[in-house]
């Protein structure tokens, strides 16, 4: 595969992604949603067994959700897990379903350097990639992964007034790209993650089999994922309840913290605060949310 097309090439399973995965804490709903509507689409075999083990047959309506394009998107504001799921999940589906999969991140350059016709092309190469790899694994049991992060920065609207037409190409690539891996000898699923959900063509909308919207915590996960960490340096519930208070939201704001500033800033700056002389202690720990705000919310998830 070409290093100038793909970022990351990961394999699964993997043992990392699986801590990784185990890290996310405080969205089971999407991580328990996600893994059966990838097992779908990554697993065809698998509804066809249910079906015929209830009806004796493949009844209509497992045809009808096989047609459904092989994309998912993933919404949110920023630090919200989008990412790390989209490069952890299919941990869970490989041991599951025992599928070997492959996951293929575009890279960052392919965002193209301005010159005419480069973005489509890079795009077009890309799913050229998938699909040989796609037949050369045919008969076997794998599954490949097409994973694009910043995606509104390829699939934005054709309905921009100030989109160029070499960005509006790029996006009829990505369109066709969609479209063709549906038939392939292997499965292949789609993951697209934007923090502009509203920005991505209407086109590419309408495809996903499903969006999954990423949300801040809320003070019930925000509690969860402090009593995970907190509880072993002897940080009471009820001092956990008046640290989440004063979390989410935050001093006077309309918002809180993302998962990212709770796992990067806060509790490394917990940590960091106490050690070496200290335990930590709830006066630490306030007085680091004190001083550590939250991200700014990105402008489409302000006030959400």
């Amino acid at each position: 595969m070409s290093d100038q097309i793909f970022e990351i090439v990961r394999t699964y399973p993997d043992p990392v992604a699986q801590k990784q995965y185990d890290n996310l804490v405080g969205i089971d709903h999407i991580k328990n949603r996600l893994k059966i509507e990838a097992a779908v689409i990554l697993n065809p075999a698998g509804i066809t067994t249910w079906s015929e083990s209830f009806y004796k047959k493949e009844v209509e309506l497992v045809k009808v959700l096989k047609q459904r394009p092989p994309l998912f998107i993933f919404a949110g504001d920023v630090g919200t897990g989008k990412t790390a799921l989209a490069e952890s999940f299919a941990n869970e589906i490989a041991n599951t379903e025992k599928v070997n999969i492959t996951l293929f991140k575009l890279s960052l350059s392919a965002r193209g350097s301005g010159i005419v016709g480069e973005i489509t092309k890079l795009i077009s190469e890309s799913f050229d990639q998938l699909r040989k790899e796609a037949q050369s694994l045919s008969g076997s049991k794998s599954t490949l992964i097409f994973f694009i992060d910043e995606a509104d920065a390829l699939a934005q609207s054709r309905e921009a007034s100030q989109m160029h037409h070499e960005d509006k190409a790029g996006v009829n690539a990505l369109i066709r790209g969609i479209d063709s891996i549906k038939d392939l000898p292997i499965p292949v699923l789609v993951i697209m993650c934007t923090n502009r959900h509203s920005s991505i063509d209407p086109a590419i909308r309408r495809r996903s089999a499903v969006t999954f919207e990423f949300s801040r915590p809320s003070q019930e996960q925000c509690f969860s994922l402090f009593k995970s960490y907190l509880t072993e340096l002897s940080i009471t519930d009820e001092e956990i309840k008046e640290a989440v208070s004063m979390c989410i939201p935050y001093d006077g704001l309309s918002y809180g913290y993302t998962y990212s500033d709770l796992t990067q800033k806060v509790l490394p700056s917990l940590l960091l605060n106490s050690y070496p002389d200290n335990p930590v202690t709830f006066e630490t720990l306030t007085e680091v949310i004190k001083t550590t705000p939250p991200t700014t919310p990105f402008n489409e998830y302000q006030g959400s």
